[in-house]
């Protein structure tokens, strides 16, 4: 196992050195220059080509392509991303709070969605072609279908200004998790149960299930075999709901002002800081890359036939 861990992480890193290249050419393709955002976001009131030269020289942009890449690379792995073309500070200091804010929404919407997933999975499969089973699929595809913005707007609209119960935005105290969570684990979650439904009914004809009915085995411990066999399958899903939540946050972050790396993304996007946008793009891409190996790692543990894929 040790050595497919090694293994495992070694083909990590020429993918997140691709990466890095990308989100770095992708950034500097864009058509406005670098030092006269710079310049605009300091209010010069007269950009003259001398100054943006000057600019050019301070910021290291007047270096070659390559050189600029691998500098913001090695820079990037102290976790200095550089400055804010906008407020002028560092921006991991900026970066760092946000992503810490969104990763506990992400986190606590992560056990929700796997909570709810695991349930309403097991009782659907158990319950297969029944009005049970019909009834949570079908509220579960409208769920689904809604916006997440429109969802928001309407328990909002419900908890918070009808009945008073629940803020309607910032991150006080732990009523501020309740409505964010709630629109994120829906969305997920709807998706998610149909996963462990689909998984544990291809189990559900397997040899060791009619051996253990036929020997008598309590439905419970039944149950709990299949479901613990089914599971091999959504372990990959579910750890890539983190990164997926961590990136797709924007709208109920901005919806329910959430300091976290949604509404960061929007500002820097708006007044064009690359900077942010960079280490943005990057750190999302890393921790896609993470949770991937991870959700591998784990598959190869409890399966050790696939350690020998590699």
């Amino acid at each position: 196992m040790g050595s497919y861990i090694v293994k495992r992480l070694c083909l990590s890193v020429p993918l997140l050195v691709v990466i890095s290249f990308m989100t770095f050419v992708l950034v500097n393709l864009s058509p406005l220059d670098p030092a006269e955002v710079v310049l605009q976001a300091q209010g010069v009131p007269t950009i003259t080509d001398e100054l943006i030269a000057q600019t050019k020289e301070k910021l290291g942009l007047d270096k070659p392509f390559l050189i600029r890449y691998l500098d913001w690379v090695t820079a990037c792995l102290q976790l200095d991303f550089g400055h804010s073309y906008v407020t002028g500070k560092p921006v991991w200091s900026l970066l760092g709070p946000a992503f810490l804010n969104t990763l506990k929404l992400t986190l606590v919407s992560v056990v929700v969605i796997i909570a709810l997933s695991i349930v309403l999975g097991v009782i659907c499969a158990m319950k297969e072609g029944k009005m049970t089973d019909k009834s949570v699929r079908g509220v579960s595809f409208f769920l689904t279908a809604m916006p997440s913005y429109g969802l928001a707007a309407i328990l909002i609209w419900y908890f918070s200004v009808k009945l008073d119960l629940l803020p309607t935005s910032g991150m006080d105290s732990y009523k501020s998790y309740v409505l964010p969570v709630i629109v994120i684990a829906v969305g997920y979650a709807g998706i998610y149960f149909r996963i462990v439904r689909s998984s544990m009914l291809s189990q559900l004809n397997e040899d060791y299930v009619l051996y253990g009915r036929a020997c008598g085995l309590p439905e419970k411990k039944m149950t709990m075999h299949i479901l613990r066999n089914s599971l091999q399958v959504a372990v990959s899903v579910f750890c890539m709901a983190i990164p997926m939540i961590l990136g797709s946050t924007v709208v109920v972050e901005n919806v329910f002002a959430w300091p976290g790396l949604g509404s960061l993304s929007v500002k820097a996007i708006l007044g064009r800081d690359f900077p942010i946008i960079q280490a943005y793009v990057l750190v999302l891409a890393a921790a896609f890359v993470l949770f991937n190996t991870l959700s591998d790692i784990m598959n190869a543990a409890m399966n050790p036939r696939l350690r020998k894929d590699l």
